[in-house]
């Protein structure tokens, strides 16, 4: 009996595998789901990571070009035909439609002293800038609310496998009935391994979901105050019928 323990002993010890690949393919197959699930996850954090970091600096570059534009003092029906029917850019975008707005009432003719005229202009200015606002704000949060999926759950999801792993130790132990390193170290690894990963996983997902928050939260700002300052320039207009 202690010559077939010994062999057991002698076999787990030499195919015990402890790098960090050998963990993963000779881990439990739910241990290998959950790091695969991690792993995956992490991978597309930080896809979002990089793309929102640059399309937000690439915003905030096309949002000071289009002010020194806007405020250079030049004619705003000239500026609206170089940016054209397709802006590039929310800030643009909020551009045109008010704009466009306000070009279909010019063509039909509003009166600079019809004072309901004026305010049922307004208003639609108003309610289509809202909407494109709410539109461009929510092509912007797409993807961010994954990272703060990630950052919540990743840590619980590695400590599922990390549990999972531990229970696979002492099913080890029970079955050799030994309770060397060599028995419980690749459960153990295992585990500890579905831990990091979970950490790797969240760890960057909090971070850049809090920096995009707040990167998000400045450039809405700064749409909402560009929407008011446009609609209080147009309301101004209205007296003269012309831009």
């Amino acid at each position: 009996m202690a010559a077939i323990e010994s062999v057991a002993l002698g076999e787990a010890g030499s195919s015990g595998d402890l790098s960090i690949w050998g963990l993963v393919m000779q881990a439990d197959l739910v241990v290998q789901v959950v790091m695969i699930v991690l792993a995956l996850s992490s991978i597309w954090c930080w896809a979002i990571i990089i793309n929102k970091i640059r399309y937000f600096r690439r915003l905030r570059q096309q949002a000071e070009q289009f002010e020194e534009a806007f405020w250079s003092g030049g004619s705003l029906e000239e500026l609206y035909e170089r940016v054209g029917s397709t802006p590039e850019h929310p800030l643009a975008a909020l551009f045109v439609v008010a704009m466009r707005e306000w070009t279909h009432a010019a063509k039909r003719g509003f009166t600079s002293h019809d004072g309901t005229a004026h305010s049922n202009l307004q208003g639609r200015i108003d309610r289509v800038i809202n909407v494109t606002l709410a539109r461009e704000m929510e092509s912007l949060e797409r993807h961010i609310g994954f990272l703060a999926t990630v950052g919540s759950t990743a840590p619980f999801v590695g400590l599922f496998g990390t549990v999972w792993g531990i229970m696979n130790s002492f099913q080890a132990i029970a079955v050799t009935k030994n309770t060397s390193l060599a028995v419980v170290a690749p459960g153990i690894a295992e585990a500890l391994l579905a831990t990091a990963l979970g950490l790797v996983a969240a760890i960057p997902a909090v971070v850049a979901y809090n920096k995009l928050s707040n990167d998000l939260g400045r450039y809405a700002g700064r749409l909402e105050s560009f929407a008011g300052e446009f609609t209080t320039l147009l309301s101004r207009q209205l007296g003269e019928g012309s831009m």
